[in-house]
């Protein structure tokens, strides 16, 4: 290795240092307040510049986004091709339903903040809704699967059973449902029952077939 390529591989890994450092920095800030944290306050409990936080996120919604992706990163990049790879694709729906549930109790609360402050800025809440959108996705996919191989749902009940199940794998749903004492292993297997039903609802009638 040159001398120069040497000197941008380490400049590399300290500047992804810096910024696993700010992401949480700004992660622990917002466990902390339901108060979005200033740069200020973030540059701060980073031990970094605020030009720092601004040269590798370019705005206070530039830093939440990219929160947002990390902490998806982390377990979806494992989770998701798993899941999408399987063969059987009712037994990947249900485990796509546990993918998105565990994540969303293990940063519940974080989630919970991160999704309030999206609603006080109209451009961050298109950011997020285009992040949820890629779930929205995933799931179309399997049911399409789903629908080739097993004929349900039918072509008219496609569209509002992706819209079902999408909303019952949504955060806001999970949180309404996840009371404090609930435990996720009585969750899921509930949310993935309601699923099922959503698909059998749209089975193509006897007098159709």
């Amino acid at each position: 290795m040159s001398p120069r390529t040497y000197k941008t591989e380490k400049r590399r890994a300290a500047a992804e240092q810096t910024r696993s450092r700010v992401l949480e920095a700004t992660r622990e800030l917002i466990m902390a307040s339901s108060i979005p944290p200033s740069i200020d306050a973030v540059a701060a409990h980073a031990g970094v510049a605020r030009m720092t936080v601004y040269y590798q996120f370019g705005s206070k919604v530039g830093l939440l986004e990219a929160l947002f992706d990390e902490l998806g990163g982390r377990y979806f990049r494992s989770a998701l091709p798993r899941v999408m790879s399987q063969d059987k694709p009712l037994e990947a729906l249900a485990n796509l339903i546990e993918v998105f549930l565990t994540f969303w109790a293990s940063e519940r609360l974080v989630t919970r903040r991160i999704r309030g402050m999206a609603a006080l800025d109209p451009d961050f809440e298109d950011s997020i809704h285009g992040r949820d959108e890629r779930r929205r996705l995933l799931i179309r996919t399997v049911i399409e699967r789903i629908a080739e191989r097993h004929g349900t749902p039918h072509e008219e009940a496609f569209d509002a059973t992706v819209d079902a199940v999408y909303a019952l794998t949504s955060f806001a749903m999970f949180d309404a449902m996840a009371r404090d004492d609930m435990d996720l292993a009585q969750l899921t297997p509930l949310v993935q029952r309601l699923a099922r039903l959503t698909l059998d609802m749209g089975e193509t009638p006897s007098d159709e077939r």
